[in-house]
């Protein structure tokens, strides 16, 4: 009877209390880890959107302020109308984006009018040079949102 089992009064409690014991110091170490896309996170907001001649101006807010430096952030941007239709591309750079700061970036969508803007889809990251090492890393790490209550900023 040297071997306990689970179902022995007071064996299930001190063989549970065990591995808990074991377990505890690398749950601490795993929760305190940030993945790097998390750590890089930067938001993009659409903020503004204005007819600029034939072209529609469009005016991103880029906050990094929980972030790190940025020195290089391509992105492929879609225009799609209000039936969600691809009406223009437009691949733009946004970068440099210093760490702890707060940018307005302005990109026109040539011969496109802002009424028939529906939303503005980030299609990818072309290329990034800065917190993470792959466009994966950096799509992932970014957030979208917009303060254009006609138009969204979806990816």
């Amino acid at each position: 009877m040297g071997m306990s089992t689970w179902n022995e009064p007071g064996a299930t409690a001190g063989s549970v209390w065990a591995c808990l014991a074991l377990l505890l110091p690398f749950s601490g170490t795993a929760l305190a880890q940030e993945s790097p896309a998390a750590s890089g996170s930067l938001r993009i907001e659409l903020n503004k959107i204005e007819a600029s001649g034939e072209n529609c101006r469009t005016y991103f807010l880029i906050d990094n302020q929980k972030g790190e430096s940025w020195r290089s952030l391509k992105l492929d941007l879609f225009a799609l109308d209000a039936d969600g239709v691809a009406a223009k591309r437009l691949a733009v750079e946004v970068g440099p984006v210093p760490g702890r700061k707060t940018l307005i970036k302005l990109f026109d969508f040539p011969g496109l009018s802002c009424s028939r803007f529906g939303r503005v889809l980030l299609n990818d990251v072309l290329a990034c040079d800065g917190v993470v090492s792959s466009r994966e890393e950096c799509l992932s790490g970014i957030d979208t949102a917009s303060r254009v209550g006609t138009v969204s900023f979806v990816k």
